[in-house]
Protein backbone atom coordinates (compact mmCIF):
# COMPACT_ATOMS: atom_id res chain seq x y z
CA UNK A 1 0.00 0.00 0.00
CA UNK A 2 1.06 3.56 -0.82
CA UNK A 3 -0.75 5.56 2.17
CA UNK A 4 -4.54 4.48 2.72
CA UNK A 5 -4.72 3.37 -0.97
CA UNK A 6 -4.83 -0.50 -1.63
CA UNK A 7 -2.07 -1.97 -4.01
CA UNK A 8 -4.83 -3.63 -6.40
CA UNK A 9 -6.17 0.28 -6.91
CA UNK A 10 -2.83 1.41 -7.63
CA UNK A 11 -1.87 -0.94 -10.36
CA UNK A 12 -5.37 -0.40 -12.09
CA UNK A 13 -4.02 3.06 -11.74
CA UNK A 14 -0.43 2.42 -13.02
CA UNK A 15 -1.80 0.34 -15.73
CA UNK A 16 -4.64 3.60 -16.51
CA UNK A 17 -1.69 5.95 -16.73
CA UNK A 18 0.72 3.65 -19.06
CA UNK A 19 -2.27 3.59 -21.57
CA UNK A 20 -2.88 7.55 -21.08
CA UNK A 21 0.61 7.86 -22.33
CA UNK A 22 0.81 5.72 -25.22
CA UNK A 23 -2.22 8.14 -26.27
CA UNK A 24 -1.08 11.00 -25.28
CA UNK A 25 2.29 10.61 -27.26
CA UNK A 26 -0.28 9.81 -30.07
CA UNK A 27 -1.90 12.98 -30.00
CA UNK A 28 1.59 14.72 -29.71
CA UNK A 29 2.45 13.42 -32.94
CA UNK A 30 -1.34 14.07 -34.82
CA UNK A 31 -1.58 17.60 -33.29
CA UNK A 32 1.56 19.04 -32.66
CA UNK A 33 1.14 19.54 -28.68
CA UNK A 34 3.14 18.04 -26.07
CA UNK A 35 0.11 16.10 -24.73
CA UNK A 36 -0.34 18.38 -21.49
CA UNK A 37 -3.69 19.41 -22.59
CA UNK A 38 -4.58 15.86 -21.41
CA UNK A 39 -2.02 14.84 -19.17
CA UNK A 40 -2.83 17.87 -16.67
CA UNK A 41 -6.36 16.58 -15.89
CA UNK A 42 -5.49 13.14 -16.07
CA UNK A 43 -2.92 13.80 -12.91
CA UNK A 44 -5.12 16.12 -10.67
CA UNK A 45 -7.53 13.27 -11.48
CA UNK A 46 -4.93 10.63 -9.91
CA UNK A 47 -3.58 12.97 -7.47
CA UNK A 48 -7.14 13.37 -6.23
CA UNK A 49 -7.66 10.06 -5.46
CA UNK A 50 -4.58 9.32 -3.92
CA UNK A 51 -5.47 12.29 -1.26
CA UNK A 52 -3.20 14.83 -2.65
CA UNK A 53 -3.23 17.62 -0.50
CA UNK A 54 -5.93 20.26 -2.70
CA UNK A 55 -3.67 23.36 -2.65
CA UNK A 56 -0.60 21.50 -4.12
CA UNK A 57 -2.48 19.14 -6.59
CA UNK A 58 -3.46 20.90 -9.83
CA UNK A 59 0.61 22.60 -9.48
CA UNK A 60 1.40 19.43 -9.15
CA UNK A 61 -0.21 17.94 -12.01
CA UNK A 62 1.03 20.89 -14.06
CA UNK A 63 4.73 20.87 -13.05
CA UNK A 64 4.59 16.68 -13.43
CA UNK A 65 3.58 17.64 -17.02
CA UNK A 66 6.06 19.69 -18.11
CA UNK A 67 8.03 17.06 -17.03
CA UNK A 68 6.08 14.02 -19.48
CA UNK A 69 6.33 16.79 -22.10
CA UNK A 70 9.99 16.70 -22.47
CA UNK A 71 10.48 13.52 -24.49
CA UNK A 72 7.37 13.23 -26.10
CA UNK A 73 7.85 16.88 -28.10
CA UNK A 74 12.13 15.91 -28.85
CA UNK A 75 10.65 12.51 -30.23
CA UNK A 76 7.61 14.44 -32.32
CA UNK A 77 10.00 17.25 -33.24
CA UNK A 78 12.30 15.13 -34.73
CA UNK A 79 9.77 13.30 -36.35
CA UNK A 80 8.46 16.38 -37.97
CA UNK A 81 11.13 17.60 -38.66
CA UNK A 82 12.66 14.77 -40.98
CA UNK A 83 9.46 15.92 -43.17
CA UNK A 84 10.55 19.50 -43.45
CA UNK A 85 7.70 20.70 -42.36
CA UNK A 86 9.15 22.88 -39.32
CA UNK A 87 9.41 26.65 -39.37
CA UNK A 88 12.96 26.66 -37.95
CA UNK A 89 12.86 31.07 -38.29
CA UNK A 90 10.14 31.35 -36.26
CA UNK A 91 11.74 28.89 -33.56
CA UNK A 92 14.56 30.89 -33.84
CA UNK A 93 12.82 34.19 -33.00
CA UNK A 94 11.18 33.11 -30.35
CA UNK A 95 12.99 30.55 -28.12
CA UNK A 96 14.60 33.55 -25.96
CA UNK A 97 10.99 35.48 -25.59
CA UNK A 98 9.39 31.87 -25.35
CA UNK A 99 12.36 30.56 -22.66
CA UNK A 100 11.66 34.08 -20.28
CA UNK A 101 8.15 33.72 -20.22
CA UNK A 102 8.44 29.99 -19.08
CA UNK A 103 11.11 31.52 -16.23
CA UNK A 104 8.07 34.34 -15.67
CA UNK A 105 5.80 31.68 -15.39
CA UNK A 106 7.06 29.28 -12.96
CA UNK A 107 7.79 32.16 -10.73
CA UNK A 108 4.39 32.99 -10.71
CA UNK A 109 3.41 28.89 -9.92
CA UNK A 110 5.49 29.58 -6.45
CA UNK A 111 3.16 32.13 -5.03
CA UNK A 112 -0.18 31.25 -6.85
CA UNK A 113 -3.52 30.07 -5.52
CA UNK A 114 -4.89 26.58 -7.30
CA UNK A 115 -7.76 28.47 -8.47
CA UNK A 116 -5.60 30.51 -10.85
CA UNK A 117 -4.09 27.54 -12.43
CA UNK A 118 -7.32 26.13 -13.28
CA UNK A 119 -8.99 29.23 -14.66
CA UNK A 120 -5.79 29.57 -16.78
CA UNK A 121 -5.87 25.90 -17.92
CA UNK A 122 -9.73 26.15 -19.20
CA UNK A 123 -10.24 29.29 -20.49
CA UNK A 124 -7.12 29.11 -23.03
CA UNK A 125 -8.76 25.21 -23.81
CA UNK A 126 -11.84 26.65 -24.68
CA UNK A 127 -10.84 29.24 -26.97
CA UNK A 128 -8.38 26.59 -28.69
CA UNK A 129 -11.79 24.47 -29.20
CA UNK A 130 -13.89 27.06 -30.10
CA UNK A 131 -11.34 27.94 -32.91
CA UNK A 132 -10.86 24.83 -34.66
CA UNK A 133 -14.46 24.13 -34.96
CA UNK A 134 -15.93 27.20 -35.30
CA UNK A 135 -13.31 29.44 -37.52
CA UNK A 136 -13.93 29.84 -41.14
CA UNK A 137 -10.99 30.59 -43.24
CA UNK A 138 -11.76 34.15 -43.53
CA UNK A 139 -11.19 34.61 -40.01
CA UNK A 140 -7.79 35.43 -40.56
CA UNK A 141 -5.15 38.23 -39.96
CA UNK A 142 -4.36 40.25 -43.08
CA UNK A 143 -0.68 40.81 -44.44
CA UNK A 144 2.45 38.64 -42.75
CA UNK A 145 3.15 37.84 -38.97
CA UNK A 146 4.35 40.44 -37.22
CA UNK A 147 8.39 40.67 -36.74
CA UNK A 148 10.57 42.72 -34.16
CA UNK A 149 9.34 43.58 -30.60
CA UNK A 150 5.74 41.95 -31.24
CA UNK A 151 6.74 38.97 -32.63
CA UNK A 152 8.53 38.20 -29.17
CA UNK A 153 6.08 39.30 -27.40
CA UNK A 154 3.78 36.95 -28.64
CA UNK A 155 6.53 34.23 -28.14
CA UNK A 156 6.82 35.64 -24.56
CA UNK A 157 3.39 35.84 -23.99
CA UNK A 158 2.79 31.84 -25.37
CA UNK A 159 5.77 30.85 -22.71
CA UNK A 160 4.21 32.46 -20.10
CA UNK A 161 0.72 31.00 -20.10
CA UNK A 162 1.98 27.31 -21.40
CA UNK A 163 3.73 27.17 -18.01
CA UNK A 164 0.93 27.89 -16.10
CA UNK A 165 -1.36 25.16 -17.88
CA UNK A 166 1.23 22.79 -17.97
CA UNK A 167 1.12 22.61 -21.95
CA UNK A 168 3.88 22.72 -24.77
CA UNK A 169 2.13 25.50 -26.20
CA UNK A 170 1.13 23.42 -29.30
CA UNK A 171 -2.45 25.25 -28.92
CA UNK A 172 -1.10 28.40 -28.66
CA UNK A 173 1.30 28.19 -31.51
CA UNK A 174 -1.40 26.54 -33.47
CA UNK A 175 -3.60 29.16 -33.33
CA UNK A 176 -1.28 32.08 -34.10
CA UNK A 177 -0.04 30.59 -37.13
CA UNK A 178 -3.44 29.99 -38.32
CA UNK A 179 -4.40 33.41 -38.18
CA UNK A 180 -1.40 34.25 -40.54
CA UNK A 181 -2.85 31.52 -42.79
CA UNK A 182 -0.08 29.40 -42.50
CA UNK A 183 -0.85 25.89 -43.31
CA UNK A 184 -2.54 23.64 -40.25
CA UNK A 185 0.70 20.60 -41.12
CA UNK A 186 3.41 23.06 -40.53
CA UNK A 187 1.67 25.35 -37.49
CA UNK A 188 1.33 21.48 -36.15
CA UNK A 189 5.12 21.08 -36.93
CA UNK A 190 6.70 24.32 -35.53
CA UNK A 191 4.68 23.79 -32.67
CA UNK A 192 6.17 20.40 -31.58
CA UNK A 193 9.69 22.19 -31.50
CA UNK A 194 7.92 25.42 -29.78
CA UNK A 195 7.18 22.25 -26.93
CA UNK A 196 10.98 21.52 -26.72
CA UNK A 197 11.72 25.37 -25.61
CA UNK A 198 9.08 25.31 -23.37
CA UNK A 199 8.63 21.58 -21.03
CA UNK A 200 12.59 21.67 -19.67
CA UNK A 201 12.87 25.18 -18.31
CA UNK A 202 9.48 24.28 -17.49
CA UNK A 203 10.00 21.29 -15.36
CA UNK A 204 13.00 22.67 -13.55
CA UNK A 205 11.07 26.25 -12.77
CA UNK A 206 7.93 23.87 -11.14
CA UNK A 207 10.77 21.82 -9.13
CA UNK A 208 12.04 25.14 -7.72
CA UNK A 209 8.56 26.66 -7.12
CA UNK A 210 7.29 23.30 -4.89
CA UNK A 211 10.41 22.73 -2.92
CA UNK A 212 8.97 24.71 -0.35
CA UNK A 213 6.16 22.52 -0.19
CA UNK A 214 7.79 19.20 0.03
CA UNK A 215 5.85 18.38 3.32
CA UNK A 216 2.12 18.11 2.01
CA UNK A 217 3.54 16.69 -1.32
CA UNK A 218 3.03 12.79 -2.16
CA UNK A 219 5.77 10.61 -2.28
CA UNK A 220 8.20 10.45 -4.84
CA UNK A 221 7.96 14.05 -5.79
CA UNK A 222 10.49 16.72 -6.85
CA UNK A 223 9.31 19.76 -5.94
CA UNK A 224 5.84 20.11 -8.64
CA UNK A 225 6.83 17.29 -10.13
CA UNK A 226 6.10 13.60 -9.57
CA UNK A 227 8.47 10.99 -10.61
CA UNK A 228 5.89 8.14 -10.35
CA UNK A 229 4.01 9.92 -13.04
CA UNK A 230 6.78 10.56 -15.03
CA UNK A 231 8.27 7.55 -15.22
CA UNK A 232 4.55 6.04 -16.01
CA UNK A 233 3.78 8.34 -18.83
CA UNK A 234 7.22 8.79 -20.69
CA UNK A 235 7.64 5.26 -22.42
CA UNK A 236 4.39 4.62 -23.84
CA UNK A 237 4.18 8.11 -24.95
CA UNK A 238 7.58 8.19 -26.56
CA UNK A 239 6.99 5.12 -28.49
CA UNK A 240 3.41 6.27 -30.10
CA UNK A 241 4.73 9.86 -30.78
CA UNK A 242 6.13 8.83 -34.64
CA UNK A 243 2.73 6.89 -35.12
CA UNK A 244 0.87 10.32 -34.76
CA UNK A 245 3.71 12.03 -36.86
CA UNK A 246 2.34 9.85 -39.55
CA UNK A 247 -0.84 10.32 -39.41
CA UNK A 248 -1.52 13.50 -38.88
CA UNK A 249 -0.06 14.00 -42.39
CA UNK A 250 -2.27 12.32 -43.85
CA UNK A 251 -4.99 14.41 -42.65
CA UNK A 252 -6.53 16.95 -44.16
CA UNK A 253 -6.15 20.74 -43.29
CA UNK A 254 -10.06 20.29 -42.22
CA UNK A 255 -9.86 16.71 -40.36
CA UNK A 256 -7.13 17.52 -38.51
CA UNK A 257 -8.86 20.92 -37.16
CA UNK A 258 -11.93 19.65 -36.53
CA UNK A 259 -10.64 16.59 -34.81
CA UNK A 260 -8.13 19.00 -32.52
CA UNK A 261 -11.40 20.95 -31.91
CA UNK A 262 -13.53 17.73 -30.85
CA UNK A 263 -10.43 16.68 -28.48
CA UNK A 264 -10.17 19.50 -26.95
CA UNK A 265 -13.36 20.20 -25.95
CA UNK A 266 -13.71 16.48 -24.90
CA UNK A 267 -10.95 17.14 -22.74
CA UNK A 268 -12.52 20.28 -21.13
CA UNK A 269 -15.90 18.40 -20.32
CA UNK A 270 -13.91 16.06 -18.45
CA UNK A 271 -11.87 18.60 -16.29
CA UNK A 272 -14.80 20.40 -15.43
CA UNK A 273 -16.77 17.14 -14.35
CA UNK A 274 -13.72 16.42 -12.23
CA UNK A 275 -13.26 19.72 -10.46
CA UNK A 276 -16.95 19.24 -9.39
CA UNK A 277 -16.59 15.69 -8.33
Amino acid sequence: MLGSIPTGELLLLAIGLLVAGGATGLLAGVFGVGGGIIIVPILYELFRVVGTDEAVRMPLAIGTSLAIIIPTSIRSFKAHYAKGAVDLALLKTWALPVISGVILGTLVARFAPPMLFKVMFVTIAVFSSFRLLFARDSWALKGDMPTGFLMRLYGGMIGFLSSLMGIGGGQLCNVFMMLYRRPIHQAVATSSGLGVLISIPGALGYVFAGWPKMEILPPFSLGYVSLIGVALFIPTSVLMAPIGVNLAHRLSKKKLEKAFGLFLLAVIVRFLWSLAA
